[in-house]
């Protein structure tokens, strides 16, 4: 019998025909029991005898209603009446995306704000083993407070194609009619249109064609033909985004283009990879766009000194530079980490702010010669690459901190900057005001973040007693002096000199600057080598709120909870540090770790795999960089690169083969690997070496098939 408005199945009573797909007619129902809306997909009456089509419809039903995802159409129920077979969702008020994409594509923003949660329902549906099958603007649905994916009519249930070394599974139950092709053709996959069956790489494909037509307002393979429009698919280089749009961000071109590739094993691997890329641009602006907040990058200062000897000196300056206006609530500053990475690199000023995702950059220079300074720079925009403010300073060495303040009071007056009196106060904060305290602190600063590891710890603890030598009151060489300290009794050397000099000295800065967040971190890294996790949690806590966005405090706030046993609060805290430093290896890796302990399997790979590319960037930039060598290594052998991961560790073992925390890691790569045996010497060597840190050992989620053994409880109960 013919469906028409006004007709009742059951408790739903038909108002109107709102959509009509392969798999299914969509009306617009009441449902009178619940006095509510709902809508009902009904299988087309010309299926309703076919056994296999209505069984391939309940799944699909099921296959919905088991994602249980805010940005996937909830489904309420399968049913039959009077011989119509259908499915109750719920009623979505919005726009087909497709209606949306405007000629020259949408806004960044608005692109951002459909693309992060489309990506993020395909990912929960490739987690749970289910490949949509038909991504297009189509099957989008944009509303004003949530985008929702419709439409899984040509879902299949599939084995994810993983490499060999990681594969696993059990086989499952296609949904789609095995050797036709399905879907809607400018948005298939290469692989499907050669006949093969649709997978979760598929959908990478589809959805990196969505993408492309959302930012450019154009599909990327066309023609006035089936035959046109799949040759193309299969043998055409789509015209470049930003050849297009010139003002969308490198890394957005990255993400589509990745998305298209040919070859789907060249592909981007995952809907989550995609994901937590789109949401990586949420947090940096277009350059150069209006309303959103101004944004700037310093990049490293150039040294100009006779003889080149002044490197530690410069970056200190930028260093400084990056500190001060960070504490300006509605700047957005790009982090050393970040920054840093372009330190002479060849590229002009757009685009490096191109990557970064800034509107502005201030580049300089540094001539240092006995007691005379020259400090050159330059504000620039990224967009056209003009000047927006320069400035040459010829003064004397005592008065580097006068032109640090001027600096970072100029950058306020270009961008045209409104300072609360307190945001005034904080940009003028000087340390010390004697120049040689300062040159000593640059240099233990350097060797601590740039020189990893016991050796350059201990450089940077000789750096800054140095500079307290010189100056008592420097609070924040003090904290230096606490962080080293309790380094290297951590890792290194588990001795009173170093349990009550990291005490006494992170006392000693917060007596000299009881508001400085630096002394809080200081103090917080003390109470957790001391495994007091309240108080270490509390300490961090106040160094958070003295400076929001002072990395190490989060990363330490993370870590804390971790070896507490709070694994949900450790994910967040190191979440928050990715958004403080995207660019930072470290956290993705550590964050990955963190997902493991969890179960969150996908989510794990996902962001381990983007930080296996940021260790490949720093790489080039240092190839002997060990703590990047093995933290990516522990990466490497979780996704089942097991040869490289273990190629890694030798190469950083050759470097540092007494470092405790490499020791340490290069124990949970052999035992991911499993290589058991080895793994417990590995172990054993590193605490031997110096590693104590008992609550994170058991915790680690790597080592777990080691708790059995007696040589490892042995092994913990060891450490005092």
């Amino acid at each position: 019998m013919t469906l028409e408005p006004g007709r009742v199945l059951g408790p739903y009573r038909l108002i109107e025909k709102i959509g009509e797909g392969g798999m299914g007619v969509v009306w617009k129902a009441e449902d009178t029991s619940l006095e509510r809306k709902v809508a009902l997909k009904v299988l087309p009456e010309s299926f309703a005898g076919d056994a296999q089509r209505r069984e391939r419809f309940e799944r699909e039903a099921k296959a919905i209603a088991a994602l249980n995802h805010p940005n996937i159409v909830t489904i309420f129920g399968v049913r039959e009446e009077a011989g119509h077979y259908f499915f109750t969702m719920e009623l979505i008020s919005g726009a087909p995306l497709k209606t949306l994409i405007r000629p020259g594509g949408m806004s960044f923003e608005e692109f951002l704000r459909i693309a992060v949660p489309v990506a993020d329902a395909v990912g929960r549906a490739h987690e749970n083993g289910i490949t949509h099958g038909d991504l297009k603007p189509g099957n989008v649905v944009v509303g004003e407070d949530r985008v929702k994916l419709l439409d899984f009519g040509l879902a299949r249930k599939e084995r994810p194609r993983v490499s060999a070394a990681a594969a696993s599974g059990d086989t499952t139950v296609t949904l789609t009619d095995s050797g036709r092709i399905s879907g809607t053709l400018h948005y298939l996959s290469p692989e499907v249109i050669q006949g093969r069956q649709a997978d979760h790489l598929s959908d990478i494909f589809s959805l990196g064609v969505t993408l492309y037509e959302m930012v450019t307002g154009l599909r990327p393979f066309r023609g006035e033909s089936t035959a046109e429009v799949s040759a193309a698919i299969l043998k055409d280089t789509p015209r470049s985004v930003r050849e297009m749009r010139p003002e969308i961000p490198r890394q957005l071109e990255r993400v589509i283009t990745a998305c298209l590739q040919k070859d789907p094993e060249q592909r981007l691997q995952s809907a989550l990879d995609m994901r937590n890329e789109l949401r990586a641009l949420e947090r940096v602006a277009v350059a150069g766009t209006p309303d959103r907040a101004p944004s700037i990058a310093v990049l490293p200062f150039a040294d100009m000194s006779p003889d080149k000897d002044q490197d530690y000196f410069c970056d200190g300056i930028a260093e400084e530079i990056i500190n001060s206006i960070s504490r300006i609530e509605h700047l957005r500053v790009a982090s050393r980490t970040s920054s840093f990475q372009f330190k002479d690199a060849a590229l002009d000023s757009r685009e490096i702010g191109d990557r970064l995702g800034v509107g502005r950059l201030l580049e300089g220079s540094v001539r240092k010669a006995g007691e005379r300074l020259r400090i050159s720079v330059q504000l620039v925009n990224v967009v056209d690459g003009l000047q927006l403010w320069s400035q040459q300073y010829d003064r004397d060495l005592r008065d580097v901190f006068v032109i640090q303040d001027e600096i970072s009071a100029s950058i306020v007056d270009a961008l045209e900057l409104r300072l609360s009196p307190r945001e005034r106060r904080a940009i003028k904060q000087v340390a010390t005001a004697d120049v040689r305290a300062y040159d000593y602190y640059l240099r233990g600063r350097r060797a601590y973040y740039y020189q990893y590891g016991w050796k350059g710890v201990e450089l940077a603890l000789h750096m800054f007693s140095k500079a307290i030598e010189i100056d008592p009151n420097y609070a924040i060489a003090y904290a230096g002096i606490a962080d080293c300290r309790s380094f290297l009794y951590m890792n290194a050397e588990r001795s009173d000199e170093n349990l009550e000099g990291a005490m006494a000295a992170s006392d000693k800065a917060l007596e000299l600057d009881p508001d400085l967040a630096e002394a809080h971190n200081a103090r917080g890294q003390v109470m957790f080598m001391c495994e007091r996790y309240d108080e270490a949690q509390q300490a961090l806590e106040r160094a958070i709120e003295l400076n929001p966005r002072l990395f190490d405090a989060q990363l330490a706030y993370a870590r804390t909870y971790f070896a507490s046993g709070r694994p949900e609060k450790a994910a967040q805290s190191y979440e928050r540090a990715m958004e403080l430093q995207p660019d930072d290896y470290q956290t993705h890796l550590l964050l990955g770790f963190v997902y493991s302990k969890l179960g969150r399997t996908a989510d794990a790979q996902a962001v381990r795999r983007r930080g296996v590319r940021l260790v490949e960037e720093r790489l080039e930039f240092d190839p002997n960089d060990v703590r990047a060598l093995y933290l990516g290594a522990n990466a490497l052998v979780s996704l089942g690169e097991f040869e490289r991961g273990l190629e890694w560790t030798c190469r950083a073992l050759t470097i540092e083969p007494r470092e405790p925390m490499l020791l340490y890691n290069a124990a949970c790569i052999y035992c991911i690997a499993g290589r058991f045996d080895e793994a417990i010497e590995f172990l054993e060597r590193a605490v031997r070496h110096g590693f104590s840190n008992r609550d994170w050992m058991r915790n680690d989620v790597d080592l777990d098939p080691l708790h059995d053994s007696p040589r490892f409880s042995a092994l913990v109960e060891s450490i005092g």
